[in-house]
């Protein structure tokens, strides 16, 4: 609960970090254990720039300062694919067929 208070004060405040930390996954251990599942090295970085601040919080709330964090890379959430315009048009032609009528008669150019 309180990962997700922060993520979404974090989206105001800092749309970059929110953006590159917003798809790790914390996982509770044993009782003084967290697991932080991280996708990329990058995204990491800049998670590490606001961890002190959050584990800091979460200690407190908890009222457990022995809390260890442990960090492992998860591949499986890393997830690269490049979205052209003409991807995301065809995605909108799913949705309304219609443009592609609209495409046909207009000839876009979404390269």
């Amino acid at each position: 609960m309180e990962w997700k208070i922060m993520l979404k004060q974090l989206q105001v405040k800092n749309n970059f970090v929110f953006n590159a930390v917003k798809t790790f996954k914390l996982l509770k251990g044993d009782e003084n254990k967290i697991k932080v599942l991280f996708p990329s090295d990058s995204a990491k970085v800049e998670f590490d720039k606001i961890s002190g601040e959050f584990f800091n919080h979460f200690r407190r709330k908890v009222q457990n300062h022995l809390i260890e964090v442990e960090y492992e890379r998860d591949v499986e959430n890393l997830k690269i694919e490049v979205v052209t315009k003409r991807k995301i048009f065809e995605k909108f032609i799913e949705k309304n067929p219609l443009l592609k009528d609209l495409d046909d008669l207009m000839k876009f150019d979404l390269t």
